[in-house]
Order: structure tokens, then sequence, then C-alpha cells
């Protein structure tokens, strides 16, 4: 098997199993992944449009407009007024920074464990090359 193979092979193998164990936790809160990464996104980028969100996460408009819509029905996000009426900015809610600050420390614990024995050298590096990866797969859709 080649390198690459492998490589991509054990990605698809770890993601799924942290998305997983994720979801585990996000459940106590009534939560997902997807809903998650929209706070998560939110909480460290301020207020976004859904084009903005829908690109970030890489899904599609109305994936994002469902989504909003139910963290929009519970509480968690609320809207701002945008630079024409047409613009649809969201943000967290107080509630949503709240379940936010809740639900990381919850995710931290988790993280931490599943990095256990991994230095802080190690995933800085790991993270560098995937954001490379992104970056070409980026690049890659924005050519076709």
């Amino acid at each position: 098997m080649k390198v690459s193979q492998e490589f991509f092979q054990q990605f698809m193998l770890l993601y799924r199993s942290f998305e997983h164990h994720l979801n585990d936790v996000l459940g106590n809160y009534g939560l997902y992944r997807a809903q998650w990464s929209i706070l998560h996104y939110l909480a460290n980028n301020g207020s976004a449009t859904l084009v903005e969100l829908a690109q970030y996460l890489r899904v599609e408009k109305p994936t994002i407009t469902r989504t909003i819509s139910r963290l929009e029905n519970i509480g968690y996000l609320s809207h701002i007024p945008g630079k024409d009426r047409r613009e649809k900015r969201i943000e967290m809610s107080e509630t949503g920074y709240a379940l936010y600050a809740e639900v990381r420390i919850a995710v931290d614990a988790l993280e931490e464990d599943i990095l256990a024995g991994v230095s802080e050298e190690q995933q800085l590096q790991t993270t560098r090359i995937m954001k490379q990866i992104r970056n070409q797969l980026t690049r890659k859709e924005n050519t076709m």
C-alpha cells in the first residue's frame, strides 16, 4: 500500500472514531457535531453570514440554514442587522455563549484524553499538515 493511501485510510478511520466520541459528549447537551462546529466558529470569530459559515464548513447553504434554524429555535443564536436586508448575519446569544463555555470544558477533556501521549510539538506539526492539505483541497475546489 502506498504511503498516501495509508495516510488517508488512517485519516478516515480517525475522523469517524473521533466524531462518534464527540457526538457522545455533545449529546449530553442536546447538540450534534454540525451544531457544535457553528457554535465554535461563532465563539471564535464573532458574527457570520450563512454564506461564510457554509464556505467554512464546506456544506451547502440549505444545510447551514436548517442547522442555524434549529439553534435559533433553541435560543443559542440570534440575527443581527447586516449591510443590507438580504444579508443574514448570525451571532451567538448570551445563552449560546453560556452553553458553549460549558460544552467547551467537556470537549476539552475529551480532546486532552485522546491526545494523551502526543506531544505539543507533534500536535502543532500535524495541525500544520492538516491546514496545508485543506488549503490544497480548497485551491483544487476553486479551479473546478
